[in-house]
């Protein structure tokens, strides 16, 4: 599948900073990141992705990580990229280290923000999301401020609601509702991947339920790498509430040598 992507070129060309692949999460586009890639682009191409079945990316029925990541690799053969920075958030954290087992070799560091590398099949945190993504759709609304009402007679969050906005254009929505509420086991589903022993910074919300102590152990053993980072006062959408300590997290991280 070829994905929708924008490449943003270097402000400060340096052969030797390797590029970097932006992936956003459930319901988002590549725009998402966009905070990050306008502070990365002083020194690196920044690649921002469109997922599957998301912004302007091809639809289509499946939505394993396994095919997400085959996604990415395609798109790295396309660019002709032979090794890459992938940062990648929710959703899209999950499809970079799906890649550590497509391509072991493709990745130089991994930066995961606000997930882990297990199955959350006992939680199913966006129900609601899906009741009012629907019930919008059902009910023919074309205005962005109709939607947002009926969105809040379902959801508490201002700050999802306005996230989910984003992606609502014309009377419609610029992901695959269908398919994502099909799919909804395999996107909070995870296949343990092989061990990748390279370097992965895990950037944690403190106020997140996302990734917690109990998934220590998943994580070393298909990471052994690994290192964290907790945001302190934030939930899962940490970059975009604390984006200076996310950077300066991932500057620390992609710079050493």
């Amino acid at each position: 599948m070829k994905l929708h992507y924008q490449l943003l070129t270097a402000e400060v060309a340096t052969p030797t900073n390797l590029p970097v692949i932006l992936l956003h999460g459930l319901f988002g586009n590549l725009d998402n990141l966009g905070i990050l890639a306008r502070d990365l682009n002083h020194q690196h191409n920044v690649i921002k992705v469109d997922l599957r079945n998301h912004g302007l990316s091809p639809r289509a029925a499946e939505m394993t990580y396994q095919a997400m990541a085959q996604d990415l690799l395609t798109l790295l053969d396309d660019l002709q990229i032979e090794k890459a920075i992938v940062i990648g958030h929710s959703m899209g954290g999950k499809v970079a280290m799906a890649l550590t087992a497509l391509a072991p070799k493709r990745i130089d560091r991994l930066v995961v923000i606000d997930i882990a590398p297990v199955d959350y099949q006992h939680t199913r945190r966006h129900d609601k999301v899906f009741h009012a993504l629907q019930a919008v759709s059902e009910a023919g609304i074309t205005q962005r401020q109709q939607a947002a009402q009926r969105m809040r007679e379902i959801l508490p969050e201002e700050g999802v609601i306005q996230f989910l906005l984003k992606s609502f254009q014309a009377g419609s929505w610029r992901f695959n509702l269908p398919v994502l509420m099909a799919q909804y086991p395999s996107i909070i589903g995870w296949q343990e991947v092989p061990t990748w022993p390279h370097p992965i910074l895990f950037i944690r919300g403190a106020l997140s339920p996302y990734i917690q102590d109990s998934y220590r152990d998943h994580i070393a053993s298909q990471f052994p790498q690994a290192r964290s980072y907790v945001v302190a006062g934030c939930g899962h959408w940490v970059h975009a509430e604390k984006p200076e300590a996310v950077l300066r997290a991932i500057h620390r991280f992609i710079d050493q040598p």
